[in-house]
Formats: structure tokens, sequence, C-alpha cells
């Protein structure tokens, strides 16, 4: 009987540590407080001879990037290149959240411009996740380049674009290569969220996706709308 009751126990015991080891999310995971988003060059201009996906597939998963950060209090940096002068004011759907004014540069590289720099490293995290235009300039860049500055460094790939697939594609391979991680804008959005029970930001991240988030937010809709929930 002793011996029945102490291998509940241990049994019990053993539960209770597996239960709390799997409630334990990896570090790897994205959370409001241990990242930077730097949102760089999305802009006009730069947009134009964007070829690797369509523009507005582009602006819907930036705004779902900026918008996310919006919702979650990410702290966030927003860079332009020669926005006066040559690149162009920053899509709509960036300054819906976030109307500016803006980090201007006359840098492709953005850890090369001193008040860019100065923004980023100042918000205190060794986290940053990247999204802007063009990939294989402006993003490849800053990427490398706090890597080499000891960074962790997060790439929203659908959130960003060049010249030509091959041009983006080849991008992210050499990031991938030097220790890059690779995501999409939904994928950020619900590793921030990560729970439907916090109800504090359901209704923000549900409104944001029906309004930007294609066929995904068409199912929410739906089911908001017929199955009240």
């Amino acid at each position: 009987m002793k011996r029945t009751i102490t291998s509940v126990v241990v049994f019990v015991a053993a539960a209770i540590t597996i239960t709390a080891c799997a409630q334990k999310p990896s570090p790897a995971l994205l959370n409001p407080t241990n990242h930077t988003l730097v949102l760089i060059d999305h802009e006009s201009q730069m947009a134009l001879a964007t070829k690797n996906i369509d523009i507005p597939e582009l602006r819907n998963n930036t705004a779902i990037v900026a918008g996310a950060s919006k919702i979650f209090n990410v702290p966030t940096v927003v860079t332009t290149v020669a926005e006066k002068s040559f690149s162009g004011p920053v899509f709509f759907e960036i300054s819906e959240f976030y109307p500016g004014p803006y980090i201007d540069r006359t840098t492709m590289n953005t850890w090369e411009d001193v008040n860019a720099h100065k923004a980023i490293t100042g918000k205190g995290n060794k986290r940053i996740v990247l999204a802007g235009l063009w990939t294989g300039v402006c993003i490849v860049g800053p990427a490398l380049s706090a890597i080499a500055e000891g960074y962790e460094v997060y790439i929203i790939t659908d959130a960003c674009g060049d010249v030509s697939k091959e041009a983006h594609d080849m991008a992210i391979q050499r990031m991938v290569a030097a220790g890059v991680q690779p995501m999409t804008s939904v994928q950020y959005l619900l590793e921030l969220q990560r729970d439907w029970a916090r109800t504090g930001t359901y209704k923000a991240v549900t409104d944001l996706v029906k309004k930007y988030g294609g066929a995904y937010g068409v199912g929410i809709q739906y089911a908001h709308e017929m199955l009240k929930h």
C-alpha cells in the first residue's frame, strides 16, 4: 500500500512537472517586450520598382505588421530614405498607425545612419525585427550589421520587396545563412497574441485581420457574424 501511494505521488509530481514545462514558451518566440521593430523605406518610389510581390498584398502585409506593433506597444522605429526629395511618402498603412515624423536618411544601410542607429539601439532590445524595401539593399545592410554587433535579427519576408523575385530570394537566403530568422506578417501578429484568451487585445487583433488579412480576415468576419463568436 505504501509503495502504491509513493508511486502515485511520484506520478502526480511528474505530471505537474511535465505540465509546467509544457506551459513555458520557447525563448526564441517574439513577445511585445523582447524586440524592437524597424520599418524601413516603405515609400512610394521604392514600391514602384518592387516586382516580387503584388503591391496591394505588400501594403496589406505591412499594415498587419505596423498594426500589430501598435496594438501590442512594441518599441518601433520607422525610417525613410530621401522622403522629400526622391522616395516620397510612406505607405498609408504605416502612417495610419505611426503618423511621423520619421527618421529620414541618405544612407541605404539604416545601420550607418547616426540617428537611426541611435533610435534602434536606444530601445534597449538585443533582438530586432526588420521589414522594408528593398530586401537586397535596405534590409540586408542593417540585418548583417546588427548581427555583427551581437543582435538577434528576424525578417518579416512578406512585408519586404525587391526589384525581382530573384533579388528578394537571394537576399533572404544570404541573411538566413548569416543567422537571420525569417517569418511572415500574420505569423508576427499571431506570435504576439499567442493566446485567444487574452481579451485585452483580441478585438483589436481580429479587427486588424478583418481589414487587412485577406481570406483569413474574411473567415474571421464570417465566424463573428454567422457563428456569433
